[in-house]
């Protein structure tokens, strides 16, 4: 017989305290997801947007998913960016995740998720970073654009162990890029350049990290990547097609990520084909794709609602566990049907 679950409300506060005490194994959560999805095991549609005519630069953003295997979870997480909150001491995103069993449908939580959708972009980041540098965890690291996304990737590539020769931070805001220096002298003991030119701050860099809120690339210059980088290009917006186009890519999904104008789906509409595309990160993990160490690297992931959704019960499990969550017996009190 079924029955209708205990729903569980899982605040900021124990999200934060079960990732902190389990960042070891975010990355195989993180990879597995991804392994079921390049294996045809989750169901992954489109995100669906929600834009303001008033508002242009914000946005509400549904992405529903179902991830099978050993996790067998359903969901959506409904995620804001608001830019003009940073104004206000006020962070850009914001989120909510819920999951549901995927035998009756019913909801089983409902999540905070800013940090688990910040999480499972930077497990991402250092994933790939780890798989597509020439020398990983070394060398020299560039941040472009300074905010919450990228202080939270730097410090996963921190936990990892790689050791920065020289960190240059660029930012538009240049009060934020110096809020991330002292971040990074406070947390971690290291110094990092605050660079006025984007130029000055990527031209030497082994590493590229993209954060920005951009909606229109703007780094055309191609020689800015002459000497082959690793990219992690997490805001999607920010290479010109030019350079997308003398690169070696790798992407999350093929399908999601060449569309809504990201930049390797202007290069898709420059030259009406996907060939400019080496393979998705699952091809590197597998070594079905070796990384061009000739070429700059830059990896675009769109973002998958199943990592969500396999960070997320990883977090409502140990939640529930460890007693962090509000549970919510009654919330189904009309469930029977007769």
């Amino acid at each position: 017989m079924l029955s209708a679950p205990i729903f569980h409300v899982v605040s900021g506060s124990a999200v934060r305290r079960v990732i902190g005490e389990h960042r070891e194994q975010m990355f195989p959560v993180v990879e597995t997801a991804y392994r079921l999805h390049a294996a045809g095991n989750t169901v992954n549609p489109d995100s669906y947007f929600l834009r303001y005519p008033d508002k242009p630069n914000a946005r509400i953003i549904a992405l529903p998913a179902h991830i099978g295997g050993a996790i067998q979870k359903s969901g959506i997480k409904w995620i804001s960016s608001f830019p003009e909150n940073r104004a206000s001491n006020l962070a850009r995103a914001s989120a909510v995740l819920i999951l549901n069993d995927a035998t009756t449908g019913y909801p089983l939580a409902c999540i905070e998720a800013s940090l688990i959708s910040a999480t499972r972009t930077a497990v991402s980041a250092a994933l790939a970073a780890e798989h597509i540098s020439h020398d990983p965890f070394e060398g020299t690291l560039a941040v472009v654009g300074t905010g919450v996304i990228a202080r939270t990737t730097v410090d996963w590539l921190l936990f990892r162990n790689w050791k920065f020769r020289k960190i240059s931070l660029h930012d538009l805001d240049r009060a934020e890029a110096e809020r991330f220096s002292k971040w990074l002298r406070e947390e971690h003991n290291l110094e990092a350049d605050i660079q006025d030119h984007l130029e000055d701050a990527v031209r030497q860099a082994s590493l590229i990290i993209f954060a920005t809120t951009a909606s229109e690339p703007y780094v055309d210059d191609e020689k800015l990547f002459a000497h082959s980088p690793t990219v992690i290009h997490l805001s999607l917006r920010d290479v010109g097609a030019n350079t997308i186009l003398k690169s070696q890519n790798i992407v999350d999904d093929i399908d999601h990520c060449l569309k809504a104008r990201t930049s390797p789906h202007l290069a898709e509409i420059a030259t009406g084909s996907r060939s400019f595309v080496a393979g998705t990160l699952v091809d590197v993990l597998e070594n079905r794709l070796e990384p061009d160490y000739g070429k700059p690297r830059i990896f675009s992931p769109f973002g998958l609602g199943v990592l969500d959704l396999a960070v997320g019960s990883f977090v409502l499990k140990a939640a529930i566990a460890s007693g962090a969550t509000t549970a919510l017996p009654d919330f189904f009190s009309n469930s029977a049907r007769w």
